[in-house]
């Protein structure tokens, strides 16, 4: 049994989790204006086998973030993605 410290980090480390693993996010600042469609927030287990482009083009016209949401996971699985798969879409109406 492996039981997390209070730094998540320390936590990976100890448990022994592959060095290659970071906890370190991908951040990007994007100004939001009349012309944004939406946002997808996503874990890994999306990105390693959709990218910006597929994931966007995959959900342009869907309206319901809902809908969005489930129709990428839906490809994450289609593309044998082995890992953690969540995903959260704003939709600007």
């Amino acid at each position: 049994m492996c039981r997390w410290p209070t730094s998540h980090d320390e936590g990976i480390r100890r448990c022994g989790v592959k060095e290659h693993i970071t906890t370190e996010p991908y951040v990007r600042v994007e100004s939001i204006d009349k012309d944004s469609e939406f946002i997808i927030l996503a874990s890994d287990g999306l990105w390693k086998v959709m990218s910006n482009q597929e994931a966007s083009d995959c959900i342009r016209k869907i309206d319901d973030a809902q809908e969005a949401s489930e129709k990428l996971i839906r490809g994450a699985l289609s593309r044998k993605s082995y890992d953690d798969k969540s995903c959260v879409v704003l939709i600007f109406h």
